[in-house]
C-alpha cells in the first residue's frame, strides 16, 4: 500500500494489526506513526495501552510479548517499535505476525533499510498487515509533491516557487514540510498563495541569486546577471556550495541534450521525458536553440574539469569563486 491509502484507511478507522514502515523517506514513516499514536486512543486509554519500544534495547521476543497483551478498558492497544532496524533477530517476529492479535496495532519503524521481499517475515506481514516502502522522491517530482501538500492544507504555490524550494531544500520532505509550516504561520490569514517573495523573506532563500536563476541567465547568455549571481555565491559559500552548482548545471544541460534528440517535442512528451513541470518546457525549447549538442558536449567536459579542480586536481590556488567565474565565462562564450 502507498502512503496516501494507508492514511486514508486510518482516518476511516480501518486498522491493520501490523504496520511495517520501512525505507529511506522517514517523513512518510513518521507521519503514519504519529497519526496512529495521536488518533487511535484517547488520552485516558493511552495510559495503559500505548507502548513505545526501541530496537537497540530489545529483541524480537520482547516485541512479541508486548504485542500479545490485551488492551485494558479500550478496543485496542498500540505498540510502536522505533529503530527496529537494530533488532538483530527481527525475523523471529514471524511467530507473531503469522497470527497477530486484532486488538493490537503493532507499528514497526524500520528506517533507512528495507526488508527482503523473499523473506518469510515480509510475506507474513504483507498477508496479515501493511508494508510501506517509503522511497525517496526524485527531485523532479518534489515540486509537484509540494503543490499537492499545500493544496491539502488550503494553499497554492507557483511552479517557480516550488522549483525554488526544491533547488534549495532538495528532496528531504521532512525539512520541506518544516519550512512550509513555519512559512504558513507567518503569512497573513487571508493569503492562500505562496510566492517567491514570501519564500525569500521567511525561509531565507534568495529569489534572485540561486542555481535556478543562474540557469535562466545562462540560457539568455546574460553575462551581467550571471556575474551578479556568481558574486553572491562567492560571498555566501555555505548556502551555495560549488559542488551543488556544478551538479545543478550538469542536470540542467543533460536535459537540454536529451531535448535535442526527442522525436516528439510536444509539451506533454517533453515534460515526461525530461521529468519537469510542463510549465518549464518553453525554457528548454529556448535553451536548445542557444546550446547545440556539440556545445553541450564541451560543457559536460568543462563541468567535469572544474569539479576536479574544486577538489584540488590540477589546482593549487584558485578558490571556488574563481573557478566558478572562469567556468561560467567559458560556458557563455
Amino acid at each position: 500500500m502507498d502512503f496516501n491509502q494507508i492514511l486514508t484507511d486510518l482516518k476511516n478507522k480501518t486498522y491493520k494489526p501490523v504496520y511495517f514502515l520501512m525505507g529511506e523517506e522517514t517523513y512518510f514513516i513518521d507521519e503514519i506513526t504519529n497519526y496512529i499514536s495521536a488518533n487511535v486512543l484517547t488520552e485516558t486509554e493511552k495510559v495503559f495501552n500505548h507502548i513505545v519500544l526501541y530496537g537497540k534495547d530489545i529483541d524480537a521476543v520482547a516485541v512479541i510479548d508486548a504485542a500479545r497483551r490485551y488492551p485494558m478498558m479500550a478496543s485496542h492497544q498500540i505498540v510502536i517499535v522505533k529503530e527496529a532496524q537494530n533488532i538483530r533477530n527481527i525475523e523471529e517476529l514471524i511467530h507473531y505476525t503469522d497470527k497477530p492479535l486484532k486488538s493490537t496495532i503493532l507499528v514497526i519503524n524500520y528506517k533507512y533499510k528495507t526488508l527482503d521481499k523473499r523473506k518469510k517475515l515480509y510475506t507474513s506481514i504483507d498477508k496479515n498487515g501493511v508494508v510501506l516502502n517509503a522511497e525517496k522522491l526524485y527531485e523532479s517530482k518534489v515540486p509537484d509533491w509540494i503543490s499537492k501538500y499545500l493544496a491539502q492544507n488550503g494553499f497554492s504555490i507557483s511552479p517557480e516557487s516550488g522549483a525554488l524550494l526544491t533547488e534549495f531544500l532538495g528532496n528531504d520532505l521532512g525539512k520541506i514540510v518544516n519550512e512550509l509550516s513555519k512559512l504558513i504561520i507567518t503569512i497573513p490569514a487571508n493569503t492562500k498563495r505562496i510566492t517567491t517573495d514570501m519564500i525569500e523573506k521567511n525561509i531565507g532563500i534568495s529569489k534572485e541569486f540561486n542555481n535556478f536563476e543562474l540557469q535562466k541567465a545562462l540560457v539568455a547568455r546574460d553575462v551581467l546577471k550571471s556575474n551578479r549571481i556568481i558574486d553572491y555565491f562567492e560571498k555566501n559559500p555555505k548556502d551555495n556550495p560549488f559542488i551543488l552548482t556544478v551538479s545543478s548545471l550538469s542536470s540542467f544541460f543533460q536535459k537540454i541534450f536529451i531535448y535535442h534528440f526527442l522525436k516528439d517535442k510536444s509539451k506533454g512528451n517533453v515534460a515526461a521525458a525530461l521529468k519537469i513541470n510542463p510549465y518549464f518546457v518553453s525554457e528548454y525549447e529556448i535553451a536548445a536553440k542557444r546550446y547545440i549538442p556539440a556545445k553541450l558536449v564541451e560543457i559536460f567536459s568543462m563541468l567535469r574539469e572544474y569539479d576536479l579542480k574544486s577538489k584540488g586536481v590540477g589546482n593549487t590556488s584558485a578558490s571556488d569563486g574563481d573557478l566558478l567565474k572562469e567556468m561560467i565565462y567559458r560556458i557563455i562564450h
